[in-house]
């Protein structure tokens, strides 16, 4: 009978947490590129009565950060088993390098934002993937 390894809880947290938080802030980078704005809801504009596209951009990204913590917890629990086909694990590595170098691309582009606002954006960004990501993985560990 073949022995089933398991990787330590605290290892397939950590893990789905950086992918998670990654994955957040790719999407945070691909959403300025089209027009998602995360600042815009502190504006004082009174054009626009309620800024969907800033609140469209929070839910996007702690909708991501959270779905990408669930799967890659599930994804580091089944993978110590060896239950992840070759072909499978391939095509995930390759959808997370090509989603990751959009990301990239869009980052190194010009920013429409200022220098500060656009900062203080991303760290928000970041606490919402983070805190979302382990939110994800702590519901995927529960569930295995």
């Amino acid at each position: 009978m073949a022995e089933t390894t398991t990787f330590p809880r605290r290892l397939i947290l950590a893990g789905a947490m950086i992918s998670g938080l990654l994955l957040a802030l790719a999407v945070h980078m691909l959403g300025q590129r089209f027009g998602l704005d995360l600042g815009g809801l502190w504006r004082n504009d009174p054009d626009n009565f309620m800024p969907i596209g800033s609140a469209f951009a929070w839910w996007l990204i702690a909708a991501m950060a959270f779905v990408g913590g669930y799967v890659t917890a599930n994804l580091l629990h089944s993978a110590a088993s060896g239950r992840i086909p070759q072909r499978m694990r391939q095509f995930l590595i390759t959808i997370g390098v090509l989603f990751l170098a959009g990301a990239g691309q869009a980052a190194s582009a010009p920013n429409a934002l200022p220098t500060a606002s656009g900062v203080l954006a991303s760290l928000a960004a970041l606490g919402l993937g983070g805190v979302m990501a382990f939110c994800g993985a702590h519901f995927a560990l529960r569930k295995a």
